[in-house]
């Protein structure tokens, strides 16, 4: 099993995503270009719509092409998502006052109810630390701790 790094990138043009798309919840198709991409793999690929997110694919099958060389299409497993929605959050420090914008996924089924815990787990993913309303950014959770 290997780890394939296709988020866009403008260091790696040898490796490209060309399309993800959802074939039913949580089953993808991905095409790309580079890599020698198997079964059982994790792909990383990027969310359309964000910055920085990206999305961990599992590879179930793969085929590749002929023609053009080095492409193939792939068949993953990966996050169950209805109506993917991408919300932006300011999060600050209530030590030093850092500010920090985040992005981070939610399931638009799911409604305004999902927003809190999603974001409190991008949050915590990125470093900071949430102790009850507060928040604590990295450097400031280090001396905290």
């Amino acid at each position: 099993m290997a780890e394939h790094d296709f988020r866009y990138s403008m260091l790696t043009p040898q490796h490209t995503l060309i399309e993800c798309r959802s074939l039913a919840v949580g089953r993808y198709q991905v095409t790309g270009n580079g890599g020698s991409i198997k079964p059982d793999d994790v792909l990383l690929v990027t969310v359309k719509g964000s910055k920085e997110l990206f999305m961990r694919l599992n590879v179930e099958k793969v085929r590749h092409l002929i023609n053009p060389t080095g492409q193939w299409v792939a068949v993953a497993n990966g996050p169950a998502f209805t109506e993917l929605a991408i919300h932006q959050w300011k999060v600050n420090c209530n030590d030093c006052g850092k500010e920090r914008d985040i992005e981070f996924m939610v399931d638009g089924k799911d409604g305004k109810k999902a927003l809190k815990p999603a974001a409190t787990a991008r949050i915590e993913e990125l470093g900071w630390k949430v102790v009850g309303e507060n928040h604590l950014c990295p450097a400031c959770a280090k001396k905290a701790a």
